[in-house]
């Protein structure tokens, strides 16, 4: 894909700045959405949505730190270790930080290794047949996401809730694909804007006819603040203060490596994909240059550093290398810009609580088109395989059947996702059908 601004290339202020914002809607909710999942399951500890917004910010700049600014993707709360953060809950909030230190352990680990042997092994062991589909799987899976947030309003079906998720889509993609060059580099906030809009004025009439059906936007968070300025309760903070009345001991400790050390080799695998696909968005091999063994350290000591403040260990976006895809930026100070944006807002109280009513239909509608960027990208990478070899489409179809299945292994506390699961089922496949080549 042609990018109007490569890595590094440095927009002028103002743009850069837009441009930020629009990276920090694309990533915000599903920042936030983390704790918010952790603290509905379990009612030990409170993680703030602020604080993981901040530690957010914190791990991007650790992850550029150690890539030496040229992989620009975002650093967001990870959704595959809600499951160990609720169960670190138990341990207070002490849990979440011992545990994103042996996550975070693996990933050095796995990154000294690879320094040593090198990278060779990744282009075997995940050829475009493999990672290609894996890509794919990665924008399909989200799917779900998208279309529930668009169809729904507070759990119920709502016609109105997805007209609404429909405009900012088809706006998004008008601003792309026929705007000037200024809305094709700003696509997402000109959906969101129209979204927000139009629901607005359903909420509006809703609430002048006392119809609850047309209530999209929920102003609560606005009305109900209490001061401009707060200061978000980090993690690490309310570990010294108290840890929740809880003492860490030698089991505690052995669970939480349990815990976390698991998913974080699971999320291996996806990181590999992640930067295959990030790479093919901006024309240049992440995987060579800063190396696998850069992004590793950034994304593992970015996770330990997010989780310190925030409670989430963190991972690559999705959402942030769509966005640079559509958007055809991908400055890495736009990145870093968006990261100090994140810090920044955590402590302005009226910013999260309007991004907070933004309605989720809205932001379903312009997920479909992130979502359906990380597929599409994934299928040009399948452009020169031969899907006419039935050995290819064997490979391809037991990485996308299981994904999208949703097929996962659980052992105990322990469970490997579906696209984790998928790429394995493919890695193997691929392996003995090489050796069955070999063989002839």
């Amino acid at each position: 894909m042609k990018m109007i601004y490569n890595v590094e290339d440095r927009p002028k202020f103002g743009a850069n700045l837009v441009f930020a914002i629009q990276q920090l809607l694309a990533i915000i909710a599903a920042t936030l959405l983390v704790p918010v999942l952790v603290n509905s399951a379990q009612d030990t500890i409170v993680m703030d949505q602020a604080a993981a917004l901040f530690g957010a910010g914190v791990g991007t700049l650790v992850y550029i730190l150690f890539t030496r600014g040229k992989s620009p993707v975002f650093l967001g709360s990870s959704f595959a270790f809600i499951s160990p953060l609720i169960g670190a809950a138990s341990c207070g909030f002490l849990g979440s930080i011992v545990g994103t230190v042996f996550a975070a352990a693996v990933y050095v680990i796995i990154a000294i290794v690879i320094k040593l042997v090198g990278t060779g092994w990744v282009d075997r062991l995940l050829p475009p047949v493999v990672i290609g589909p894996t890509v794919a799987l990665i924008g399909l899976s989200l799917c779900g996401s998208a279309v529930s947030n668009m169809n729904s309003l507070n759990g119920s079906y709502n016609l109105v809730a997805i007209l609404c998720g429909i405009i900012a889509f088809i706006v998004t993609v008008l601003a792309s694909a026929r705007g000037n060059k200024t809305m094709k580099l700003i696509p997402f906030i000109i959906g969101i804007l129209a979204g927000y809009v139009a629901a607005s004025i359903f909420t509006v009439i809703g609430n002048i006819a006392d119809i609850q059906y047309l209530k999209l936007v929920n102003y609560t968070p606005l009305t109900t603040m209490d001061n401009i300025f707060r200061l978000p309760e980090f993690t690490f903070v309310q570990a010294i203060n108290g840890n929740a009345g809880i003492t860490l001991d030698a089991s505690m400790v052995i669970n939480l490596l349990v815990l976390f050390a698991p998913v974080a080799l699971v999320v291996f695998a996806e990181h590999i994909a992640d930067h295959k696909n990030l790479s093919s968005v901006i024309g240049r091999d992440l995987i060579k240059d800063p190396g696998l063994d850069k992004t590793l350290l950034g994304d593992g000591i970015g996770s330990f550093a997010g989780a310190v403040f925030g409670g989430c260990p963190n991972t690559t976006y999705g959402e942030s290398v769509g966005c640079v895809a559509i958007s055809g930026n991908a400055s890495i100070y736009t990145t870093i810009t968006t990261a100090l944006l994140c810090m920044i807002i955590s402590f302005l109280n009226p910013v999260v609580q309007f991004i907070n009513t933004i309605p989720s239909c809205v932001v379903g509608g312009v997920c479909i088109a992130l979502y359906g960027f990380i597929a599409v990208s994934g299928l040009k990478m399948l452009h020169d395989v031969d899907l006419g070899d039935n050995n290819n489409l064997f490979v391809v179809s037991a990485i996308l059947v299981p994904g999208i299945g949703g097929l996962t292994l659980t052992f105990g506390n322990i469970e490997i996702s579906a696209i984790a699961t998928a790429l394995i089922i493919g890695i193997v496949v691929n392996t003995i059908l090489k050796i069955g080549k070999k063989a002839k």
